[in-house]
């Protein structure tokens, strides 16, 4: 490896070569070969790629533009892939996708077959670990740690997660965990919001090039051994080492505490600092913590203006060289519709208090946070903690909504139980991203929530068709006695307009919405809007479902009575979903009229535009209107229930 130039070096104007670095770059050893001047070019080079890139295909970008630094120095100095790097959520992955291997591939990533968002160990042998969640990759880090050292090996593993990550208790788990094995485990804090700590300076730095030195650590240890023998000594010692650490960086005491050995803050844009902090640290033995500050969207002045209205970005499209009309008003999507309700409703009712797990923005409960700001709690990635907040809020007579993705209350399964549903506690969960949600891919995608909240007791779980159908059904749940939950897909839906005022409608009951002639299609959810577009061709019965528990129990029978075959549609996966309680329903008054479920099949579904991979699973009207007449042709009265139907593909 080059020797480290001393910092004044990168003063010096650089001059491009003709060819650009980056091109050369096919993986992390051809980057070992630059020269630190040659790396700090390549800084410059990748983030102005990943600024055209996503710019492209859009994605994820204050992130990965934030990391630029930190992802080539890690590469550089670590012996990836055989060091394991673990990245925390992946959304600052982009530029790591870049360095191995995937540059012109991040053309089309979140497309259909292009790359995933996120890291993933199908993709390429530098993704030691799949992620979408956050919080893992301390916990994933340390597994692989553990396991070099059954092995005899003697890799790195080095864990990068953020200071937002960091705020979860599976974090915290890990991190007591790894000092108890004393294994050799890197976890490198990126610190991109000054959370916890603005200590960022020439001393601080001074510090932390101190502290991972060869000499400073060779120092300890022997003092240590030399110390043994006296106790007293020894925990004398150790709190001057503490006192003196908490002196230059106050975050150490935390993790000092915890048995990592702290270093930093340090500034993690520096590169020549990044390079020989993390030389220092590859020869250090044990848990060691590396604190780094990153300014979110570096390199990119409204992403640093703004780094989370840039947190993600749509394709940057070209602007029209004649003037057009100004475009319609963009449709409400799901979530605007909750934030608008949950601010009337706690006009209407001081009791209601509004929760969420760091979906803010998300969730759109921006208006709502301003407005009712000491109703008001985002308890950050802790959706375990959101849960049971909202249980002993409601155990005192507040009324809370929980106001989370699909996919991020599978983290609290166990609190949705024992916290809130055994006590039949008044907790409305908000369930936002239900079903396929596109781009994202299976992290993302909210196709389980039916079938794991079904099986609760004491659970009300709704289904809405539409905006106004949103409202409604939230005004339901939010007055029924007991915990209860209205799930919604991403992005907008009909364009029915919701009505102002805060109606309910009758639990359990369903509503026709075309009557038709031997064929009926159940709709659950957004399958409502297909199911009308087919039953034009096949003449059918359309009924919006509304409600999984309480299932419309004489809806369902009276149409086993009157129709050929029942179809039931759910953007959710088949085993366990709403079209198992159909078919459970029949089972239970031993009625076999022929049933057929279309959904999501037994499978993770790739990334692409939701309307595509609905289409290539056989959910879009087109296909539901040739797989009815197919299966119509096939029908025979007296066979026994049908089992769940195979979709066309499974994307």
């Amino acid at each position: 490896m080059p020797m480290h130039q001393p910092r004044t070096f990168f003063d010096i104007p650089r001059q491009r070569p003709a060819t650009p670095l980056l091109d050369r770059i096919s993986s992390p050893p051809d980057m070992r070969h630059l020269n630190q001047e040659q790396l700090q070019l390549l800084v410059d080079e990748l983030r102005e790629y990943l600024l055209y890139s996503v710019g492209q295909s859009g994605g994820h970008f204050g992130a990965g533009l934030g990391v630029v630094e930190l992802t080539i120095a890690l590469h550089y100095i670590f012996n990836t892939p055989d060091d394991r790097l673990v990245w925390d959520v992946g959304h600052q992955a982009y530029p790591h996708k870049i360095l191995t291997g995937r540059r012109d591939e991040l053309l089309s990533i979140r497309q259909k077959d292009g790359p995933a968002a996120f890291p993933r160990r199908e993709e390429s042998e530098y993704d030691t670990f799949g992620v979408g969640h956050s919080s893992t990759s301390i916990s994933a880090a340390l597994g692989m740690a553990l396991a070099s050292r059954m092995q005899g090996k003697s890799r790195k593993a080095i864990a990068v997660i953020g200071d937002g990550a960091m705020t979860a208790g599976m974090a915290f788990e890990a991190l007591n965990h790894a000092t108890d094995t004393g294994a050799d485990l890197l976890v490198v804090l990126n610190d991109n919001d000054m959370s916890i700590s603005q200590n960022v300076g020439g001393l601080s730095n001074y510090f932390a090039r101190l502290l991972s030195s060869r000499t400073y650590n060779s120092m300890r240890d022997s003092s240590k051994r030399v110390l043994q023998g006296a106790p007293g000594l020894m925990e004398l010692a150790r709190k001057t080492e503490e006192h003196f650490k908490g002196m230059v960086a106050s975050p150490s005491t935390l993790f000092e505490e915890l048995g990592f050995n702290y270093i930093g803050p340090i500034d993690g844009h520096d590169l020549p600092l990044l390079l020989e902090t993390l030389d220092n640290i590859k020869e250090l033995s044990g848990p060691q913590f590396l604190h780094v500050v990153t300014q979110k969207g570096k390199g990119f002045a409204p992403a640093e203006r703004d780094p989370i209205g840039y947190h993600a970005i749509n394709k940057l499209e070209p602007e029209p060289r004649v003037k057009v009309a100004a475009p319609a008003p963009k449709a409400l999507k799901y979530s605007n519709v909750f934030g608008q309700w949950l601010c009337d409703m706690a006009e209407a009712d001081k009791d209601l208090v509004g929760i969420t797990p760091a979906m803010c923005e998300g969730s759109d409960l921006i208006a709502f946070s301003k407005r009712f700001p000491d109703r008001y709690y985002d308890v950050a990635i802790a959706e375990q903690h959101a849960v049971t907040l909202a249980a002993g809020l409601a155990c005192e007579g507040a009324k809370p909504v929980v106001a989370i993705y699909s996919t991020f209350l599978q983290r609290a399964y166990d609190q949705l139980i024992h916290d809130v549903a055994i006590q039949n506690l008044d907790v409305l969960f908000a369930i936002d991203r239900a079903g396929l949600v596109g781009e994202d891919g299976p992290t993302h995608a909210g196709c389980y929530d039916l079938a794991y909240l079904r099986c609760i007791p004491n659970m009300v779980i709704m289904t809405p068709s539409s905006e106004a159908e949103t409202r409604l059904l939230l005004s339901t749940g939010y007055q029924h006695t007991g915990p209860a939950a209205v799930r919604y897909p991403r992005g907008a839906g009909t364009g029915s307009e919701p009505a102002p005022d805060l109606e309910t409608v009758e639990i359990g009951k369903s509503v026709c919405r075309r009557e038709g002639k031997s064929v009926a299609l159940l709709a659950f959810g957004n399958m409502l809007k297909p199911a009308l577009v087919a039953a034009e061709s096949l003449n059918a019965t359309v009924i919006d479902m509304r409600f999984v528990k309480p299932l419309d129990t004489d809806c369902v029978l009276n149409l086993a009575q009157t129709h050929d075959l029942m179809v039931t549609l759910e953007d959710h996966a088949l085993m366990g979903g709403a079209g198992s309680a159909v078919l459970e329903c029949l089972q239970t008054h031993q009625v076999q009229t022929p049933v057929y479920l279309i959904g999501i099949p037994d499978a993770f579904i790739e990334h692409g535009k939701p309307a595509e991979l609905h289409r290539s699973l056989g959910m879009d009207a087109d296909s539901i209107i040739k797989r009815v007449r197919q299966r119509l042709k096939q029908i025979d009265k007296t066979a026994p229930l049908d089992t769940p139907a195979t979709p066309l593909s499974a994307g």
